[in-house]
């Protein structure tokens, strides 16, 4: 695997925000892949663990690693509010100048976080790592094609065909919709209200 250099200030913290669903058994393994990724770069970051009611032991293991880690956290919902209103629970507790998101099924690889970071730092709000072929089965798959047709229209950028939960951000767009109180959320309409 190859890995891209990062030009970040020292003070500068990463947030990388992960909803967790029924994932016990990808935690560890997840967890490792990013501290290795930032031993190798000696870079500040933080992992926030969104726990949405899962019916597994996911809970345990992240209560495991917050008290083996300092730089792991972990939230857990009272009841299964979805993806992205998990998402946006870690969106307002991130401490970080950016935020990466990323889903808990090992399907976005950490090492590809550099790559988002280093487009990032060309001068965009937003960049998304997407898959090249999706491989999540056809009904998930359909969802997708669907949700991100719909986007387009509600977003009115093109971009909204390459939107994924694999995603780096200036933490700074969230003051764009702090205010946001509805239960029916989706993480790139709100962050394409603070930027073109």
């Amino acid at each position: 695997i190859g890995y891209t250099l990062i030009n970040m200030s020292s003070n500068e913290v990463i947030s990388i925000i992960i909803p967790v669903y029924n994932a016990g058994k990808n935690l560890y393994y997840l967890t490792e892949r990013i501290e290795f990724l930032y031993d190798i770069y000696s870079k500040r970051h933080e992992i926030i663990f969104v726990e949405d009611c899962s019916k597994d032991n996911s809970w345990e293991i992240i209560k495991e690693l917050v008290n083996t880690k300092v730089n792991i956290r972990g939230i857990k919902l009272q009841k299964n509010f979805g993806q992205h209103n998990a998402l946006l629970c870690g969106i307002h507790a991130a401490n970080g100048d950016k935020i990466i998101t990323m889903d808990d099924d090992l399907q976005n690889p950490p090492e590809e976080i550099p790559r988002l970071l280093s487009k990032l730092d060309e001068g965009y709000d937003v960049v998304y790592g997407t898959p090249k072929n999706e491989t999540h089965g056809l009904f998930r798959d359909l969802a997708s094609k669907i949700t991100k047709i719909t986007l387009n229209k509600a977003m009115g950028a093109d971009i909204a065909a390459n939107v994924s939960a694999f995603r780096v951000f200036r933490t700074k767009l969230r003051y764009a919709f702090e205010k946001y109180k509805s239960p029916m959320v989706n993480i790139d309409v709100l962050l394409a209200w603070g930027t073109n």
